[in-house]
């Protein structure tokens, strides 16, 4: 049985005769299902192509031949080589943005764009509270190097920026359809947020943007019969910023959302829900592919492959975690708002420390009031320098990125602590990726449930390694092993029980996943 269900090209069909039950594959069925000689048909499973789990519309808009997409882990993790990687592949990777500067993104587009040609590709495009200049800068820039398809992660509500990168360029072709050339791909956990992004643009935004001279009328009034994405990716628990949402209630609930919106609004081309958080194996890709999902999308996995922007010695650390080796932290990019990431706690002590300095952010009033006994505690082993120094760094750092953080600060003693209680959020992830030996303890790695399920997955196989995890391998497994469980799916659902020893899920190498995918 189980290399009939792993011969997922070819029918699969099961027949009794004399009280005897057979499996074969191949051939055809007619006649309904009293077959020749005596034989009755029992089920039928058909051919099941890993390119046919998802929305073929959404392979089509974004040029994919499988329904597998690379999640854009900050700072560069979700790296060039990653993209390039998936793109090469025939799926869709998003390069990290997150973090890094313009001139830093610009080289990455320089590289990938001349790298992958017309092949897939996309850019993450995160929400900056604290940095909207920024966010602004980074929409200036895919817009001038024509990057086509972001994922806008982390928004709590929309911007300007985000709608101007979404309704640049709308024109009408020939046949008077509105045509977006910029596509944004929502990464979301809540449903408030999702509604914003399923709608059209809110008219108050595209009024501003034609006021500023980014679009004209005309644009404007194309802009109110589109929606500002299309795709929404539903974020169950996670890595890094996420809300820890159940993928069994978060996902049908978004895609309940997808179609009373899609009737609302009347949009000529379908609304989609991929799911994301969690997946990292067969049996998880496949659960989402039956409840609708148009795609998955990976992002713990990633992290630990070769091609991923970090250490290898955060790649060991990963390949050793279980499932509840994680915890949540506060962000650097939303620490006073009190906004969380997950992140690792196996060989780390980050999400600890951070969260003392959320404490004695929330408590202290400034630097200068945090207790003697407790200042000297947080310099000797988490700053490991005085504050009054880390904040020397640190207002070097932001008068060269954004010197109006630097004014604030010294008006506002408040603005400065967290400035400097940043520093230290945002240097560990920066020492994770580095692989800074002597701050092994303090690394920011953001990790979700998902790798500890992958981990288990993998042992005992050629993949347990970190040395031989590759973004593509394990998207190709993956794949393969959800669409072998849905053929099982269909036999259990006409009747017919299988053991689950008769599903081999064990990882194929590289050559051995040819016949399954081309």
């Amino acid at each position: 049985m189980s290399a009939l269900l792993g011969s997922l090209r070819e029918p699969l069909f099961v027949v009794e005769r004399s009280g005897a039950t057979l499996v074969g594959k191949g051939g055809h069925l007619s006649g309904g299902t009293e077959a020749a000689d005596g034989l009755a048909v029992r089920a039928v499973v058909p051919p099941v192509h890993p390119a046919h789990l998802g929305d073929d519309t959404f392979l089509r808009d974004h040029g994919l031949t499988l329904p597998y997409v690379a999640g854009a882990m900050a700072n560069g993790i979700a790296s060039c080589e990653m993209v390039e990687a998936m793109g090469q592949a025939g799926m869709l990777g998003f390069f990290g943005a997150a973090g890094l500067m313009p001139e830093v993104v610009e080289d990455a587009i320089d590289r990938i764009s001349a790298k992958l040609g017309d092949k897939p590709y996309g850019f993450n495009l995160i929400h900056s509270p604290y940095e909207p200049e920024l966010e602004d800068a980074i929409v200036d820039l895919y817009l001038r190097r024509g990057v086509h398809t972001v994922s806008a992660s982390a928004y709590l509500d929309l911007t300007l920026p985000v709608v101007r990168y979404r309704v640049s360029g709308i024109h009408q072709d020939a046949s008077g359809r509105v045509v977006t050339p910029n596509q944004v791909v929502a990464k979301v956990s809540r449903i408030e947020v999702a509604r914003k992004f399923f709608a059209p643009p809110p008219t108050e935004m595209l009024e501003e943007l034609v006021r500023r001279g980014d679009i004209t009328a005309d644009q404007a009034e194309m802009a109110r019969t589109i929606p500002v994405a299309q795709d929404i990716t539903a974020e169950a628990d996670s890595g890094g910023h996420t809300d820890n949402r159940p993928a069994l209630a978060l996902f049908p609930t978004i895609a309940a959302l997808r179609d009373r919106m899609q009737r609302e609004h009347g949009y000529d081309r379908p609304l989609r829900v991929g799911a994301a958080g969690g997946i990292s194996t067969p049996h998880s890709a496949a659960a989402a592919f039956a409840m609708g999902a148009a795609y998955v999308l990976t992002g713990s996995v990633n992290q630990a492959c070769r091609e991923a922007g970090t250490s290898d010695t955060v790649r060991e650390m990963l390949a050793q975690v279980e499932q509840a080796d994680m915890r949540m932290a506060p962000a650097a990019d939303m620490f006073e708002m009190g906004v969380k990431l997950q992140v690792l706690t196996r060989g780390s002590m980050f999400a600890m420390r951070a969260q003392k300095l959320h404490d004695v952010y929330t408590s202290c009033a400034s630097l200068d009031a945090i207790p003697a006994a407790q200042r000297a505690s947080l310099e000797k082993t988490i700053f490991r320098a005085p504050l009054d120094q880390i904040w020397l760094e640190t207002r070097e750092f932001w008068a060269h990125r954004d010197s109006n953080q630097v004014t604030r600060a010294e008006k506002d003693p408040k603005h400065q602590m967290a400035l400097v209680f940043r520093w230290y959020l945002g240097q560990s992830s920066r020492w994770a990726n580095a692989g800074v030996s002597s701050r092994k303890v303090d690394y920011q790695v953001w990790c979700g449930p998902a790798m500890g399920a992958f981990n288990e997955w993998v042992r005992g196989t050629w993949l347990e390694s970190w040395e031989d995890r590759r973004v593509v391998s394990i998207a190709h497994n993956i794949l393969r092993g959800a669409a072998v469980l849905t053929r099982a799916s269909a036999l259990r659902h006409q009747g017919v029980s299988v053991d689950s020893n008769c599903l081999d899920l064990t990882p194929r190498q590289p050559a051995e996943l040819e016949e399954f995918l081309s």
